[in-house]
Formats: structure tokens, C-alpha cells, sequence
């Protein structure tokens, strides 16, 4: 199921206790095309979700004609564990899921630009007194004379956020199908309007 990201609220459950819940905006989802082993080499359905009606090129518009399907403003494609009954211009609906449920979501993390250790890291720094010309740097990163280089993967300044990020085994507090809308608990990657994924989990099902 594809969604959007529409912010954080709260909710108090049966017993008074507040509830952090983000609310995402699941489906409706229309299936545009189904891949099959004979055809495609693999299984997987493509969903689209939001429906497009500017900047569509030929071959979008052609894509879309061809399976009977509205445009679709965001396209991805998910794998199904062997032959599966959807076809195109089947509707996935919020309806899928129940209270209860444990869900991943999948989503882009926010981007918060270039970084020092001490921020991406949580590097603890040096001294804050005066003189001490050693605060938020990120010290040592390799020996002099073995091995003489900067090993790969040490934790240093660098670009952080903006990555794809999964949120598991997530509960779903509640579901309201008459505005597609799925609160679940707790945060999820990305920013309000944010795209995300969103699946039934495969710990819940071990």
C-alpha cells in the first residue's frame, strides 16, 4: 500500500493514557500493472497512488492508457510472493489493514544538510572550558604508519538524513475508511506529505 505522510497527533486509549500517533494517508491504490514469471522473469504488482493530471508526457500517458488506469502521480512497484489474483485497475484500500495489525513503513528520511560528528554521531566531543580548542571535533581518524590511511566506514563530518529509511513493526491504532487514514503508533521516517510504504509487517506473521 502506497500513502502520505500528514503529521503527528494524539489519541487516549480506553484506560486515559495519551497515544503518540502519526496519521498517514493509505491508498486508495489502483493497480496499473502486474508482472509475471513467463513475461517479466519475476512477480510484482505496480501501484499507483495520487492521481496526476499535469506535466504527463507520452510515454507516462501511453503506460497509463494502456492498462486502464488513471495517471498516477507517485509509481512503485512491489513483489508478491508467487501468482497473485490483482489485476489492473483493482482498488487497495485502507480497509486492508484492522486495528491491531503490526505494520513496516517505508519512507524518505528528512535531510538535515552537512553535519558534524558530534550531531550525526552523537559524539560526546571535548572539554567546554576555555582553552580547551578541542569541542565538537571529531579527533583521531587513523594511525600514521600502519596502515597509514583513513579506514573505510569511520564516522566522520558528512551529508546526513535524505536516505531511505523502515520503520518495523509498527501498531495500528485505529482505521478510518471513510477518510482512507491510518493512525499508527508512534513516529515514521520523512516529513508531513511525505511518501511512504506501507506493509503488512513479517514479524507479526513468524
Amino acid at each position: 500500500m502506497l500513502g502520505k505522510k500528514l503529521g503527528m497527533a494524539r489519541i487516549f486509549d480506553p484506560d486515559g493514557l495519551s497515544v503518540p500517533v502519526t496519521v498517514v494517508e493509505a491508498g486508495p491504490c489502483w493497480v496499473i500493472q502486474r508482472k509475471t514469471v513467463e513475461r517479466d522473469g519475476y512477480c510484482a504488482v505496480q501501484l499507483g497512488f495520487g492521481e496526476k493530471t499535469k506535466q504527463i508526457n507520452k510515454p507516462e500517458g501511453g503506460h497509463f492508457k494502456k492498462h486502464g488506469v488513471p495517471a498516477a502521480r507517485v509509481v512503485k512497484e512491489m513483489r508478491v510472493a508467487g501468482e497473485t489474483e490483482m489485476k489492473p485497475g483493482d482498488v487497495l484500500s485502507v480497509s486492508m489493514f484492522k486495528e491491531g495489525d503490526r505494520v513496516d513503513i517505508t519512507g524518505v528520511s528528512k535531510g538535515k544538510g552537512f553535519q558534524g560528528v558530534v550531531k550525526r554521531y552523537g559524539f560526546r566531543g571535548g572539554r567546554s572550558s576555555r582553552g580547551s580548542m578541542f569541542h565538537r571535533a571529531p579527533g583521531s581518524i587513523g594511525a600514521s604508519a600502519d596502515p597509514s590511511r583513513v579506514l573505510k566506514n569511520t564516522r566522520m563530518p558528512g551529508r546526513m538524513g535524505g536516505k531511505r529509511a523502515t520503520k518495523r513493526n509498527l501498531l495500528v491504532v485505529k482505521v478510518d475508511g471513510d477518510r482512507n487514514v491510518l493512525l499508527v503508533k508512534g513516529d515514521v521516517p520523512g516529513p508531513r506529505g511525505g511518501h511512504l510504504v506501507v506493509e503488512k509487517s513479517a514479524r507479526s506473521e513468524t
